[in-house]
């Protein structure tokens, strides 16, 4: 265990956490929403300090992260819990697991071990992914400042309900991003446990503070799929900056949501073309490969710029991170 960053005592015994945007006030002998952070005497301790749940050399690709040293290696990890409840969570097996035992699983493992494992794997960045990195924010981030010293990134794949103080101390460390932005508050409510505006909020201050932001829509039928909620999504996104990649991907049937099918590709494909008229520059197709809509697109000539199927790049014309044919920028971090 180790004592929790950012909670304040708040008298008989009881503690608030200002981590995420739950701001949970825990009793003693109490957890968080997250069933990650204890309260053990009036003192708030972190249970997944340095024990990690999984462990993987990924595909930056795979994040996603598409704007972003493409093609690279990215040293993953999690530990188990989370901060929500989605009903269709893909990784329910690790993220909710402390929701149903009081044992917390994983492999005790030093930030110093995991930076040195991601310099032997020849990874350009470590990514905090798989469960909510906020909620195991002391690890990642004692990871994130030794990985800065050896010249390695550091990316989040997350859900946005960091606070504005969290990310605050986690930006200057902090590479990329990439947020989910699922839904209307109301999908939030009835599928998150959530809200929706923290999470605009997150976005907005990441992009603010120099974190290279993209974002995940996962479209799931008769939820978020209308094109009011596409059109709005992706003004949202203009507002903050068209360079954002938006990356609106294919739901298929999993954990507690299995009374929907997968997502038409005809449906990914209208959300895209939203994002293209609204005047975002990179919109990506995600969980269909081979359609086309992986690719990135020069903004103002429509050339190929990168090819990909599934994680696999192809042909690039990219050079001094700018279009070959036209000479047009492409907007990201370490373009070739």
């Amino acid at each position: 265990m180790k004592e929790a960053l950012l909670y304040e005592k708040t008298g008989d015994g009881k503690v608030q956490c200002f981590l995420c945007s739950h701001r949970c006030q825990i009793a003693p002998g109490k957890r968080g929403i997250c069933t990650v952070r204890e309260n053990i005497d009036g003192t708030l301790y972190s249970l997944v300090y340095g024990k990690v749940i999984a462990e993987h050399v990924d595909p930056i690709e795979k994040k996603p992260l598409f704007n972003f040293h493409p093609g690279s290696k990215s040293y993953s990890i999690a530990t188990v819990g989370c901060n929500f409840r989605c009903l269709h969570c893909q990784n329910s097996d690790i993220s909710q697991y402390p929701v149903k035992q009081q044992v917390i699983p994983g492999d005790e493992i030093t930030p110093e071990q995991v930076v040195e494992a991601a310099e032997m794997a020849g990874c350009r960045s470590i990514s905090y992914t798989y469960t909510e990195p906020t909620i195991f924010f002391e690890f990642a981030y004692d990871c994130a400042k030794l990985a800065r010293e050896k010249g390695i990134k550091n990316v989040f794949v997350s859900n946005g309900y960091t606070t504005p103080e969290a990310t605050r101390i986690i930006a200057p460390y902090l590479d990329a991003n990439n947020i989910d932005l699922k839904g209307d508050d109301n999908f939030y409510k009835k599928l998150c446990g959530a809200k929706l505006q923290p999470v605009l909020d997150t976005i907005k201050l990441m992009k603010e503070l120099g974190v290279w932001v993209e974002l995940t829509t996962l479209i799931i039928p008769t939820y978020n799929d209308s094109e009011d909620f596409l059109k709005w999504t992706a003004g949202f996104i203009k507002s903050v900056s068209a360079d954002i990649p938006w990356h609106v991907t294919q739901f298929y049937p999993t954990y507690k949501l299995l009374d929907q099918p997968r997502t038409p590709v005809k449906t990914l494909r209208m959300a895209r073309d939203i994002g293209l008229k609204t005047g975002l520059k990179y919109v990506y197709e995600g969980n269909v490969p081979g359609e086309g809509g992986e690719n990135t697109y020069c903004h103002s000539c429509g050339e190929v710029l990168i090819e990909r199927v599934g994680y696999s790049l192809g042909a690039i014309k990219i050079k001094n991170s700018k279009c070959i044919k036209c000479g047009t920028g492409v907007s990201g971090v370490g373009m070739p």
